[in-house]
């Protein structure tokens, strides 16, 4: 991966219909012979996980999550890295506490301000501004030592979707 994003993505564009698409990748999953890879891969309805194996899972390890939907041409597989879900829904907790934190201190400050008082409560936001830059930082971070993972996943799908639609 080359940019570091929160949550990085691409496109695949293919001239096969979302349909046919997805029982030539559920076929193809169904025959793992065919695949010199042990990466967990499902399907449900649209879409397409592809996650790191547990034996090889480290707190950073990415999920790539990939959903089929029709196109000009035929389909297009949008495809978006993120952390597992568990860390991811973590994360998103960290920012909800650092928002309302940000918020809470922000309404008390306005208050002490409005009452004439010394507004100290103003001063308490950038720790919470503080608290999203660092879970950003070390978001991107481990999405750094992720890389080489990330790449495995993108090529096993690309490898998956190749013999699909080949």
């Amino acid at each position: 991966m080359k940019s570091l994003k929160l949550q990085p993505t691409f496109l695949v564009e293919l001239d096969v219909p979302p349909s046919e698409l997805m029982t030539r990748v559920r076929t193809v999953m169904r025959n793992q012979a065919a695949l010199d890879d042990v990466s967990e891969i499902a399907s449900a309805g649209n879409c397409i996980d592809v996650k790191v194996p547990r034996q090889q899972q480290r707190f950073w390890s990415p999920h790539l999550n990939a959903h089929v939907s029709e196109h000009d041409a035929g389909s297009e597989i949008y495809c978006r890295f993120s952390p597992r879900p568990e860390v991811w829904t973590m994360v998103m907790a960290v920012y909800f506490v650092a928002t309302f934190f940000i918020c809470s201190c922000g309404i008390y400050g306005y208050v002490q301000w409005v009452m004439e008082t010394q507004p100290w409560a103003f001063a308490l936001i950038p720790i919470g501004l503080l608290m999203i830059a660092g879970l950003h930082l070390a978001s991107l971070f481990g999405q750094k030592l992720s890389e080489d993972q990330m790449d495995h996943l993108r090529t096993r799908l690309e490898q998956v979707v190749k013999l699909a639609v080949s």
